[in-house]
């Protein structure tokens, strides 16, 4: 089963924490991940500091990678304005959310759906007259933890909308984790996208992270969100835990570039990241690798 991998760490993962991590401590664990294999990652966003402190300091962080490293990266907007100012600084690759739901959408941007939705041709032209990329990222594309279920027509008839159709991918976020895998996999298989690469956004809040992702690369999704150690969540949408884990995506769907070396290296990263941000970890990849079955070649050796 083939999909990439979008390690979503230090934006979706970073956002709920109550540290603020240096650029330097960022920037290293963005190389890590790149030098790992991992071929793209969601580095940072646009959001107000003071109502995301974590995300404070993101432009830094891509002015501090290389044009090489940013050809992999994503930055997220939810306006026109973001999108300005994340090019200006650097950035070529950035994923405009806005939600299915009206009442999520206020919550999180402070406008209504149909706004984000007026508005974003506007930064599909400024992003693609940078030679940059766009994705367009529906959020609550299942449920929404004001006004519940959301009808999957409205998701599909947003990514029909002539609006939204210059967009390079389309994201369906599974932002509250409450979705499950017969759901995801007709949402997948039903969407037209046309030529747009599919990808799933998934939360593990009911434990259905993993399940979700697969269902979704069985519905036509061409990648898949993670974060190591399954850390993360929407800071405006109650109810919302952790991303699906990295390591437990990786280990389920086997990249050509997985090894047990790769996967040790990236289960260190994601327990050192987790330590300094005082965090547990969720993923049980993660803790299948400290186990003590040393004849199976994906635990890690304690000696090395």
């Amino acid at each position: 089963m083939t999909a990439l991998l979008r390690d979503v760490t230090l934006r979706d993962g970073l956002q709920l924490t109550g540290r603020v991590l240096d650029v330097q401590t960022r920037v290293d664990l963005a190389r890590t991940l790149l030098a790992a294999g991992v071929p793209e990652l969601e580095i940072g966003s646009m959001a107000r500091p003071d109502l995301v402190p974590p995300m404070a300091g993101s432009l830094d962080v891509v002015a501090a990678l290389t044009p090489e490293e940013l050809d992999r990266c994503w930055i997220w907007v939810a306006t026109v304005r973001h999108v300005e100012k994340a090019i200006a600084a650097g950035a070529k690759n950035v994923q405009y959310c806005f939600s299915a739901s009206d009442a999520h959408n206020k919550a999180n941007i402070g406008r209504l759906t149909e706004d984000s939705t007026a508005a974003m041709p506007r930064a599909i032209d400024a992003v693609h007259e940078a030679g940059g990329r766009i994705q367009l990222c529906i959020a609550t594309s299942f449920t929404c933890p004001f006004d519940g279920p959301v009808d999957p027509d409205r998701v599909r008839g947003i990514v029909a909308d002539a609006r939204t159709a210059g967009a390079d991918d389309v994201v369906l976020a599974d932002t509250l984790g409450q979705a499950h895998p017969a759901q995801v996999r007709e949402l997948f298989s039903t969407v037209r996208a046309g030529d747009r690469r599919l990808v799933f956004h998934g939360h593990d809040t009911w434990g259905m992270g993993v399940a979700n992702s697969l269902a979704a690369i069985e519905g036509g999704a061409q990648m898949v969100d993670g974060a190591l150690g399954g850390l993360g969540g929407c800071p405006f949408a109650p109810g919302a835990s952790g991303n699906t884990s990295s390591e437990d995506i990786l280990f389920a769907t086997r990249p050509d570039y997985l090894t047990p070396a790769v996967l040790a290296e990236l289960v260190r990263a994601g327990e050192s990241l987790l330590d300094e941000l005082g965090e547990a970890s969720r993923s049980k990849t993660a803790q299948g690798a400290r186990s003590n079955a040393r004849a199976f070649e994906w635990v890690i050796d304690a000696t090395r």
